[in-house]
């Protein structure tokens, strides 16, 4: 057996998701034929490229390699393609760290019924400058706004539209003290370290200048070291709820943060020359959250302050 086209898509779609069932959702297949796909491909290759345990996976160091690799062929394949005019390019999505949360899933799966037109997932440090370089067709951005500042600014050159609304939650070390307590405040966790994450710029040490504390800060590299750094004791971390729901750790526990400001999650694209189906995507995910109004508690929930109507900035 040779390599195929659908080795390579079922790898870097499980590079940009980071889980097999989001991964599955994207590709419009099962788990478990995902997995006999990326099967396929070690056998093919006589090299491991994914590490599986019974709570994650991640890639190993020949199988990034060989995802990055993976993507330029079909980046390549998809340009020639839309030369010829045979096939739409895939509307690329991108986010830095928790996408829908627990939505993803559903949300994309939804989509893909009722829309013939495919996402292609990325994880951008910078969602936002990934949007605007063109690497990217749209981008699930989040951002806070402390008091006294009533909502983020706009941002310029983006049509943009406003999904929902959550707020930050603390992670923390079990063996902390403040892991037994039903909520934590944003002072408390100014008390020791926080553990800031490059990838995830929802949360820097300016979240605390309205409170008259100033945390120390611990730089980390990715989500792997995030949690490892706080499961240790070593700092704390903030972040939006989403990510409870994508980046579980045994010894890890998330906390509800009292004095916490609003997530705005919102979905930006190009307000010039934009893919086909981003107005339509931003669309049907403003109507999918909309429907959860009814049946569904925070972090889900639309933030009516703003106008409802998609804002596109001059």
């Amino acid at each position: 057996m040779d390599v195929e086209l659908r080795h390579l898509r079922a790898l870097v779609a499980l590079a940009d998701s980071n889980t097999f069932t989001t991964a599955a959702a994207v590709l419009g297949t099962t788990q478990p034929t995902l997995s006999r796909t990326i099967n396929q491909l070690e056998e093919i290759t006589r090299v491991r490229l994914v590490e599986r345990t019974t709570r994650e996976m991640s890639l190993t160091p020949a199988g990034r390699q060989f995802s990055a690799t993976a993507r330029e062929l079909l980046a390549s394949l998809n340009t020639a393609l839309d030369e010829l005019g045979h096939t739409e390019a895939p509307l690329r999505l991108g986010w830095a760290w928790a996408g829908f949360g627990r939505h993803t899933v559903p949300l994309l799966q939804e989509w893909k019924r009722a829309h013939a037109g495919a996402v292609e997932l990325s994880r951008p440090p910078d969602p936002e400058a990934a949007l605007r370089r063109g690497t990217i067709d749209a981008a699930l951005v989040r951002r806070t706004s402390p008091p006294p500042s009533p909502s983020p600014e706009p941002m310029p050159g983006l049509a943009a539209a406003t999904l929902f609304t959550e707020r930050l939650v603390a992670a923390i070390a079990v063996e902390d003290p403040r892991a037994g307590k039903t909520s934590v405040t944003l002072p408390e966790l100014a008390e020791g370290s926080v553990a800031v994450c490059a990838t995830a710029p929802t949360v820097t040490d300016h979240l605390w200048d309205h409170t008259g504390h100033t945390p120390h800060t611990i730089s980390v590299a990715n989500t792997d070291e995030w949690l490892t750094r706080i499961s240790v004791g070593d700092a704390v971390g903030v972040t939006a709820e989403a990510t409870t729901y994508n980046h579980q750790a045994p010894d890890v526990a998330y906390r509800p943060i009292e004095d916490s400001p609003l997530v705005e999650v919102t979905l930006a694209w190009r307000a010039t020359d934009p893919h086909p189906l981003a107005h339509a995507f931003a669309q049907f995910a403003r109507a999918y959250f909309a429907r959860l109004l009814d049946t569904s508690t925070p972090p889900f929930s639309l933030n009516h302050s703003e106008n409802a109507e998609e804002s596109k900035a001059p």
